[in-house]
């Protein structure tokens, strides 16, 4: 990449059209992996498991979730290096975009007790939905300077709750008139899965008709093609690494708190629905409230960050996220859990935006995609790590799942701890010298 081509500034429509991504890959988050269908595969496509062996459809969940992330934890790096090579990401981007949207579509075919068809598309999806994660995360260098870095990231994350949010509203439009007409949720849930696969495609659009693509390709070694390159340059990106002191140990840090988060992600309304008896319209509303106020934290934590810096913002975050999970433990009302939900929806939208901007200010300009690979792969091993862990204590519990929640408590605690050995400005300045 040329230093012209790092100096010149993102229009506005370009950063808008690069945040429009969060907007339109946010209601798989939320209808696939946290609200309607984990609930709906736990409670209905796999319930047959849990009536010999309890738990055993919350462990089959995670399994299937730990899966994707164990494929894309192998090949994000080596995806994101080929891209730096070929100065492809974009290319890449809308092939992961264009997988998602298709076997989340067919995942609606998978009916009760389908359960090996229900867990290959899931996990094919999955794997599409966090490929594309990691490539248009390696995009905010690009366009954004380290002063306003934490801001851009914030807005992205900001606007992809309100993607979430209008894919929710969508779907639950729609199960309140089937429900009306005595339809269940065999009927209901499929048509939520076309409905989220459809907004995907459609506002993806801007993201693919304006984000520009601003590498430059690089020079194949001799005698080398770019799968032998891509890995060559995985063990030099480690070797930065190594060079890359504060980088490391918040890639480290991420594995940790993320793996709380990843857990919450996909165990949310299982745990709302097995332990507090929520049903579809109330998780929808719960998720779509806290989808606004994830909005709200991921817009207030982008200028908190670039004011007070990212490492104590992200321990602020964290803060609150301990918090979060400590009501949730205790928690015997609704209103418990709207708390407990409300507080989450902070800390997930100031988490998100901070850790993806905190890697971006530590990492050397020209090694983007690559480094945001091993970004990927530090929250791909969060989210084999969380969940797995999550439900292997729910099964060997039979079924306890506030007992596995303590798991995901442990998570955050150690992340917090790590976080404050990691030096901002120390990082930055490291990651300068690295051409």
């Amino acid at each position: 990449m040329t230093d012209q081509t790092l100096q010149t500034p993102a229009s506005l429509r370009e950063i808008i059209s690069w945040a429009f991504y969060d907007f339109a890959n946010s209601g798989y988050t939320t209808v696939v992996l946290t609200t309607i269908y984990s609930a709906y595969f736990v409670g209905v496509v796999a319930a047959d498991l849990d009536n010999s062996a309890p738990g055993s459809a919350t462990l089959l969940w995670t399994i299937a979730i730990a899966a994707a992330n164990f494929i894309v934890l192998v090949s994000g790096p080596i995806v994101g290096a080929i891209a730096d090579f070929r100065a492809s990401k974009k290319t890449f981007l809308i092939v992961s975009s264009v997988a998602c949207v298709a076997a989340t579509a067919l995942l609606a075919g998978a009916g009760p007790g389908q359960v090996a068809l229900a867990v290959i598309l899931l996990t094919l999806s999955s794997v599409a939905f966090t490929s594309g994660e990691n490539l248009i995360a390696a995009f905010l260098p690009e366009i954004a300077s380290p002063k306003n870095m934490g801001r851009i990231s914030g807005y992205g994350w900001s606007l992809g709750y309100f993607g979430g949010l209008l894919t929710l509203a969508c779907c639950l439009a729609y199960i309140n008139s089937a429900t009306a007409r005595e339809l269940d949720a065999t009927h209901y849930v499929p048509v939520c899965l076309l409905i989220t696969a459809i907004v995907f495609a459609v506002t993806a659009t801007p993201t693919f008709l304006w984000l520009k693509e601003r590498a430059e390709p690089k020079t194949l070694p001799s005698g080398q093609n770019y799968v032998s390159a891509g890995f060559c340059q995985v063990i030099d990106t480690l070797g930065h690494v190594a060079r890359l002191p504060d980088l490391f140990r918040f890639l480290v840090c991420i594995v940790l708190f993320q793996a709380g988060v990843a857990t919450v992600v996909v165990t949310a309304a299982i745990y709302a629905q097995e332990v507090m008896q929520f049903d579809s319209q109330q998780l929808i509303v719960l998720i779509m409230v806290v989808n606004l106020t994830a909005a709200v934290g991921a817009f207030l934590f982008g200028f908190a960050q670039d004011r007070f810096g990212s490492v104590n913002s992200l321990v602020v975050a964290l803060l609150v996220w301990i918090l979060a999970i400590a009501v949730a433990l205790q928690a015997s009302t609704e209103t418990d859990i709207w708390l407990a939900g409300n507080l989450i929806g902070l800390a997930m939208g100031a988490t998100q935006a901070g850790g993806r901007a905190l890697i971006g200010q530590l990492t050397p300009r020209t090694h983007n995609a690559e480094i945001f690979g091993l970004w990927g792969l530090a929250n791909r091993t969060a989210a084999i790590l969380g969940p797995i862990s999550y439900g292997l204590i729910n099964r060997l519990g039979g079924g306890d799942h506030q007992l596995s929640l303590i798991s995901t408590l442990v998570f955050f605690v150690l992340g917090l701890a790590l976080l404050f050995t990691v030096k901002e400005q120390r990082g930055q300045a490291a990651a300068a010298k690295i051409n």
